[in-house]
């Protein structure tokens, strides 16, 4: 899995630029446009949490677990109706400003979660955390299917008979190309540069093959009740986030510049931020990763 440091490589270095640009509740998971996308950033993230509330019952008096909580969005939306919200996280920054806003937050790693410490729930969410939840060394080593199971046996420990988990990620897509021509060297602009730099801006992370090794993994514990690609609408997420970032401010320059130490410690960092380009939104576009909405079940 991708250790804390890692998570802060990606979450916590920024997170003030985060929230001075996507808000106080900064929501990093893709939005739900369903094709249309005249729809403001905020209408499709609000589309979003109400489709989770209704997959998986997110109803006043119910309790919600939330693996890998970011900023707490899906948290306020619990909160707003009524119902209880905890979450977890391994960056210390998103820990930080949830509990400044009054969520209910713990730094820890999600795999970690046990009845015997945060008690029984009644649905469960992930929205873009199973990304980090396994790395390439537990690929390269055959650990990446006993990952998932595990963590599937972990939820499924936490939940009532016929209990709901919302699963939303990303996966390898279908012109996906083989691993070990992934190089940062490669020419730019190649499908193996953009690999390699998305890599460098989320390290410690590795993603399924498809949604079949995520459908499979889940058993014995869970059915699978529905599965769609969100693509496309993720391509537009994307789109209004880079929109946003680059939006002029002071004060997100300042913090720019606090970052140089880093930027001159760290060849890494160095790429992962001057590469100027989205290395997820053409891995999206030319289908080389692909992101699904899932909602599993808990069986008998």
């Amino acid at each position: 899995m991708a250790s804390r440091d890692e998570i802060d490589f990606t979450y916590s270095l920024t997170d003030r630029i985060f929230r001075l640009s996507m808000g106080e509740l900064a929501d990093f998971s893709g939005a739900k446009y369903d094709g249309d996308f005249s729809l403001s950033l905020e209408q499709a993230q609000r589309r979003k949490h109400e489709y989770v509330a209704e997959r998986i019952g997110i109803e006043p008096g119910r309790r919600v677990l939330d693996l890998g909580c970011g900023w707490g969005p899906l948290l306020n939306f619990v909160r707003s109706k009524k119902a209880k919200g905890v979450g977890v996280t391994l960056s210390s920054a998103q820990a930080a400003a949830c509990k400044r806003n009054g969520l209910d937050v713990h730094l820890r790693d999600a795999r970690q979660v046990t009845g015997d410490t945060f008690g029984p729930f009644d649905a469960v969410a992930s929205l873009g955390a199973f990304e980090h939840f396994c790395s390439r060394d537990d690929w390269e080593a055959g650990r990446q299917d006993d990952v998932y199971s595990r963590l599937f046996a972990s939820v499924a420990g936490l939940l009532p008979d016929k209990g709901r988990f919302y699963l939303q990620t990303m996966v390898f897509g279908r012109n996906m190309i083989p691993l070990e021509g992934i190089d940062i060297h490669a020419p730019r602009d190649s499908d193996a540069w953009y690999l390699a730099l998305l890599g460098r801006q989320f390290p410690g992370s590795f993603l399924p093959f498809g949604a079949e090794q995520i459908i499979d993994s889940a058993r014995p514990h869970f059915r699978l009740v529905s599965s769609t690609s969100g693509r496309l609408d993720y391509i537009e997420t994307i789109r209004q986030w880079r929109k946003r970032f680059a939006a002029p401010s002071v004060r997100k320059t300042l913090l720019k510049l606090r970052l140089l130490p880093r930027w001159l410690s760290s060849a890494d960092f160095r790429v992962a931020v001057t590469a100027g380009v989205s290395a997820n939104t053409i891995c999206f576009e030319r289908e080389l990763l692909d992101r699904y909405r899932m909602v599993f079940e808990k069986v008998q």
